[in-house]
């Protein structure tokens, strides 16, 4: 591993003998090899997804640091296209010399999907592979709140719950929500927010999702709540909203990124529709400025994690948003509050592995280890990022906004 500054992590073979870090360093992380075939299967085939694969297969395990291990592939990304086609050569042959080892790969498996990319049946799908895993693993990982959006922290050492109340209100506080208007919530996940804006800022909450099983928890923690009368889920595509009565405010969180750029003039017009003059439109968004950067993460995320989900510039979505009629009124750079809510999620993750995978299988638990680690990774190195971007539609000259935006932040409704 030369060049890996030194190599800052160990190996233990399958026959219990070790590698230790070069240099004397504590290591970061330790790679398991389970048994003789296992470096074969990290790197052959010689693609992107075979090292991520045979991890989430058991041919090796990592112990401690998971980012450690993502730091590692990142140089391994980075490093490969480097070499030249002798030493490719010489790398493959000496690959396939090395003892293969045949195990049935078992548990939570590569995404199918069928259909038109975007059509409705296929987004269907696509949700579904991802959100529909388990109500009951999502829950240990969130917490009962079942946020599944970045928090805002007013210090790093803040409980998660704590965080993502501040959230909530915030956006709330964002689009000035008052008693009596209509508010929809496109992508509402388990119904925190919609929950959240009836019961502290007396809005008519309606929030829309296409996965069954969240919609099946939000109507019955609304339920619970007493908040039937101010408060629904429908299931239903966010192209399908009646359109009859017009909503005063929309928020979508982080829900964006599965629509895909090209159905970008769609959402907003949609949008336009469905507000009234002088009515709001918030969206939370992990965008990407250089697509070109974390490819492996991004190949790992279309196969195990998001399905035909897609990162754009923020610049790419406001101007989406102007080309609709909508004015853009305030942007916020959040990216910091993510890394620190990914934190937590892989915490909770890690401390609650066997209770994750008797519910799932391990293939899960790896698939989610990987992606909030790697995910973790991203945003340190602002290869991702995090907007709120608050629009307006426009009533001629009137935006019905204020002068100031004090009232924004302010602790509570």
């Amino acid at each position: 591993m030369g060049g890996y500054a030194p190599r800052n992590f160990a190996v233990r073979f399958w026959d219990g003998s070790t590698w230790a870090p070069e240099s004397d360093q504590v290591a970061r992380f330790t790679l398991v090899l389970n048994h003789a075939g296992s470096v074969r299967k990290m790197f052959w085939p010689p693609r992107v997804l075979s090292p991520l694969q045979a991890y989430l297969y058991d041919d090796f395990d990592i112990e401690g640091d998971a980012i450690g291990f993502c730091d590692l592939c990142g140089y391994l990304e980075r490093t490969t296209p480097t070499f030249s086609i002798w030493k490719r050569l010489w790398l493959a042959w000496r690959l396939w010399n090395l003892p293969s080892v045949e195990r049935e790969r078992t548990g939570r498996q590569m995404v199918e999907l069928d259909g038109q990319l975007h059509s409705r049946e296929r987004d269907q799908q696509a949700i579904s592979y991802h959100y529909d895993v388990s109500n009951e693993f999502f829950e240990m990982v969130l917490g009962p709140k079942m946020v599944y959006t970045s928090g805002i922290f007013a210090d790093p050492s803040e409980p998660l719950e704590v965080a993502q109340e501040r959230k909530l209100d915030m956006l709330c506080q964002k689009l000035r929500l008052r008693p009596g208007e209509r508010f929809l919530d496109i992508g509402c996940g388990w119904g925190g927010l919609v929950m959240h804006a009836a019961k502290n800022y007396g809005v008519k909450a309606v929030g829309v999702t296409i996965s069954k099983k969240q919609a099946e928890w939000a109507r019955a923690r609304i339920k619970e709540a007493g908040l039937e009368s101010r408060c629904q889920i429908d299931l239903v595509d966010y192209r399908d909203v009646d359109e009859r009565e017009p909503f005063d405010k929309i928020v979508t969180v982080e829900v964006i990124e599965h629509f895909g750029a090209a159905q970008f003039p769609e959402f907003f017009r949609k949008c336009w529709r469905l507000l009234r003059p002088q009515g709001s439109l918030l969206i939370q968004q992990i965008t990407q400025a250089d697509p070109s950067g974390f490819r492996g993460a991004l190949h790992f995320s279309q196969h195990y994690i998001f399905p035909d989900g897609e990162l754009t510039t923020i610049g790419y979505t406001y101007n989406e948003a102007e080309k609709a009629g909508f004015e853009v009124r305030d942007m916020e750079c959040i990216r910091e509050h993510y890394c620190l809510t990914l934190g937590h999620w892989l915490h909770n993750l890690e401390t609650r592995h066997d209770d994750v995978v008797r519910i799932t299988d391990e293939a899960n638990y790896r698939i989610f280890r990987l992606h909030y680690a790697g995910s973790i990774r991203a945003f340190n190195n602002n290869a991702y990022n995090l907007h709120q971007t608050l629009y307006v539609k426009p009533d001629g000259f009137a935006s019905g906004y204020p002068l100031r935006r004090d009232d924004w932040y302010v602790d509570g409704p």
